[in-house]
């Protein structure tokens, strides 16, 4: 716990986790929604653009953590990188 509130430890990373899977969820529902909620009902065009929706949301989500992963992942090698300088000199 000390780590986490003198900020030695990073706890985003630990919540892109549960932020992807709710993401995810939330694609989800919204394509549903597109689907079988539209003012008219049930037409081909609410279901593909449902479909669309899923897919695109899954997608992008995905990017979007592995995006937010990928620069957390570049400051732990910088601050690896620091900690073998500060031991070579």
């Amino acid at each position: 716990m000390k780590a986490v509130f003198s900020f030695d430890s990073m706890l985003t990373p630990k919540l892109v986790t549960i932020l992807y899977w709710l993401l995810l969820l939330a694609a989800l529902v919204s394509g549903l929604a597109t689907m079988f909620g539209g003012y008219y009902g049930f037409s081909i065009e609410s279901f593909f653009l449902g479909l669309l929706t899923i897919i695109g949301g899954a997608v992008g989500a995905r990017i979007w953590c592995e995006l937010m992963i990928v620069i957390f992942k570049i400051n732990s090698n910088l601050q690896a990188m620091n900690d073998a300088q500060k031991k070579e000199a």
